[in-house]
């Protein structure tokens, strides 16, 4: 930060200067000017009340027993809220509801799906990014423009209007890890629940798994450059797993794979998913 200070002390008259500043800033996860200086906001949580002494004479308080003394099971209470939603929105309010996922204290949107419910294909992605976050709708971003294309090369859309050609698009985690950071296993976990009834309300013929957080998640797998088009099955669906739109995006001669993957996608839609 103090780098920073002197860079614009030196440089406040020069406007390329500032604009190279600040997308260094972005580039490093600051995208978002609040006040001069850092504040924990965890740290501004309300405390409870300091006990008040007792009377002289009063007989002494017996403190009640902890429900546990780990705390609540986060995983376990997801699994109760995902469970009792019997549509996606009930869904979708359950997730907003959930109280032990930190990262939506720091998030703008809770990014719940897009596309057609009812389509055949649902994508898994990993956690929204930042235009995800700002717009609340997963894969918006340059990630999300090349995967728009990528399933227009065989006549798919989110947008669609026959739920065969339509696909149905959501993430493991619904809202941003701080600077895009990979999503932790805690994390993981706790929406675990919430990303399996997911499933099991849309209902899709087959699941495609995009990076590595899907998979780890549903398949327990990791190294997606090994077991990306191999067809597998989980949660009683096939599931294929493919690069990331973003991946691509860093590694373009990638593409030639995720070619390979999306024809026989649309061969395994076409001729059925059960075969």
């Amino acid at each position: 930060m103090l780098r920073g200070r002197l860079f614009l002390m030196e440089s406040e008259t020069d406007p390329y200067s500032l604009r190279a500043l600040l997308q260094w800033q972005i580039d490093c996860g600051a995208d978002e000017a609040i006040l001069d200086a850092p504040v924990d906001r965890y740290a501004l949580e309300a405390k409870p009340p300091p006990p008040v002494p007792a009377m002289p004479g009063a007989a002494e308080a017996v403190p009640e027993s902890p429900v546990s003394a780990a705390g609540p099971d986060p995983v376990a209470e997801a699994r109760l809220m995902a469970d009792a939603a019997q549509d996606l929105p009930a869904l979708a309010a359950a997730i907003a509801a959930f109280p032990h996922c930190e990262l939506q204290k720091g998030a703008r949107s809770m990014v719940f799906a897009d596309g057609q419910a009812e389509a055949r294909l649902m994508i898994v992605g990993e956690a929204p990014g930042r235009e995800e976050d700002r717009i609340g709708r997963p894969f918006v971003g340059q990630a999300g423009q090349l995967l728009d294309r990528m399933l227009a090369a065989i006549g798919m859309a989110r947008d669609a209007a026959r739920p065969e050609d339509a696909v149905y698009i959501t993430n493991v985690l619904p809202w941003r890890p701080p600077g895009n950071r990979t999503p932790e296993p805690a994390e993981i976990a706790m929406m675990l629940p919430f990303l399996e009834r997911h499933v099991a309300l849309a209902k899709p013929d087959i699941l495609v798994l995009m990076g590595n957080t899907p998979c780890q998640a549903i398949l327990g797998r990791t190294g997606i450059t090994r077991i990306r088009g191999q067809w597998t099955e989980a949660l009683g669906i096939p599931v294929l797993p493919m690069f990331h739109p973003a991946y691509l995006l860093r590694q373009p001669l990638a593409k030639r794979e995720a070619w390979a993957d999306l024809l026989a996608l649309k061969s395994r839609l076409m001729t059925g998913a059960s075969t």
